[in-house]
This record gives C-alpha cells, structure tokens and sequence, in this order.
C-alpha cells in the first residue's frame, strides 16, 4: 500500500496544486465564468473559498488543541486587492503555519470522530486533497481538465476514506464490501456495515469493483466524474450507493 507522503512533502504539494489552480484561473479569460463541479460557483467564488479555506485551517493550527473551531482574523486591509495574490498569500500563511507546528501537534478538526489523526499532520494531509480536487474544478471551468498526479491521487483515495466515509456513521443499505482498483497497482477493499467504513487486509468476496486511473477514482469519489468514467464490475446499485454516500452536498 503506498505510503502517505512524508510532511513536508505534503506542504510541498499543497503548494503546488494550489499554484495549478491559480495558474488555470490566471489563463481564463472571464472569472464569472461557472464552474461545472461547482455549479453555484464561479471561478471567482472559487478562488475565494480556497482563500477562506487556507485561513480557516492556518487558525486551527495556530490555536493547537481544541474542541472549538478557530475564530479567523479578518485578513489585511493593506494587503493586494489582486485576487490571486490574496490566495497566494493565503496558501503561504497556511504553509508557514503547518511548518511551525510540524506534523505532530494537535488542533481541532471536523473529523474528531474518525480514526484519522487530529493533528497538523492530518490537516496538511487533508489540504493537498482540498487543492488538487480544487485545482481540478478550476481546470475544468476553464476548459483545460488534467489528471490529478498520481502521488496525491492514491494518497487521496485513502485519505477520502478515512475522513469522509469516516465521520458519515452507520452504512445505511445492506452490509457490503467493495473493491477499488488503481491502474497505478494499489486496492483498497471497503468493508460497509452498520459500524461504518473499514478498509480490510486479504482476499475477500466483493458485491462490486471499481477500476481506473487513481485520478479517475479519486475524481469520482469527489463526485467530479460519473461512475462511468470508471470500469465497474458487480452490482451496480451498490456503487451508486457508494458514490452518494457520504451526501457530498
């Protein structure tokens, strides 16, 4: 199974998506143009919740271990009016925040009841998907769609499963275990049940399979691509009930 990315690599990569997508957004000739994954925003709207989002999560770790969300400073009036500036800087907030802290502190996150980890760690983790799935909407509002890199796709998959089936409780159908597939060469079996979702070691009967690019799955995961951009074998109620669980809205 592929290994998490060490921390600074994680910062590494969060820059580097959130500069993707700045770079898409720089190219595009209209801001207010929609954005397809994101209907109800525009480029613009975009931008500014990467922004927010980047602030939000630089608080969090500042204010380390907590069981309240943090109260964010209203940023500098002095600063750039420029959009993309504003977001740059964000994007280096947040990074000087994770590198001052380090992987291990603690702080609070919307997941406390998941097994993952509430740490700088987990949040820098969490930030690379937030930027590369990000970077990808942009992209696709601007008419240049890429493929997530495969690094933070296959680390993506697992982190989605981990934070988003992991805090959306009990799997509300019948108990089941699905197969994810990454041409990259990595698996992940997902055992669903009344406790939750479980990824299990071995080999082990599967109701459904999913196979494709990490990208393509991480995407789909997302609620980016239809389930169609990927090869499904088995029962095919049982992955559309995957892919609307967690309700993603």
């Amino acid at each position: 199974m592929t290994q998490t990315p060490a921390f600074e690599d994680l910062l590494a990569l969060v820059q580097d998506r959130s500069a993707a997508l700045r770079s898409s957004v720089a190219g595009s000739p209209d801001l207010d143009v929609r954005v397809p994954s994101c209907p109800d925003w525009s480029l613009r709207d975009l931008v500014e919740h990467l922004i927010e989002v980047h602030r939000f999560w630089a608080a969090a770790v500042v204010a380390g271990p907590s069981e309240k969300p943090p109260t964010v400073t209203p940023a500098d009036d002095t600063l750039s009016a420029d959009l993309l500036a504003r977001s740059a800087a964000a994007t280096e907030e947040l990074i000087a925040a994770l590198r001052a802290a380090g992987p291990a502190v603690g702080c609070w996150t919307w997941w406390g009841n998941s097994d993952v980890p509430t740490t700088s760690g987990a949040v820098a983790r969490h930030q690379v998907q937030e930027a590369a799935v990000h970077a990808f909407d942009a992209q696709l509002a601007a008419g240049t769609p890429r493929p997530v890199p495969a690094v933070v796709a296959l680390d993506g998959i697992a982190e989605f499963i981990g934070v988003s089936h992991g805090t959306a409780g009990p799997w509300p159908h019948e108990p089941a275990r699905i197969g994810l597939h990454a041409a990259e060469g990595e698996s992940w079996l997902v055992n669903l049940t009344a406790s939750g979702s479980h990824v299990i070691d071995g080999q082990h009967e599967t109701a459904a399979d999913l196979h494709g690019s990490a990208s393509n799955l991480l995407l789909t995961l997302h609620g980016r691509l239809p389930l169609d951009s990927l090869r499904s074998e088995g029962d095919h109620a049982t992955l559309e009930n995957l892919l609307s669980w967690p309700d993603l809205d």
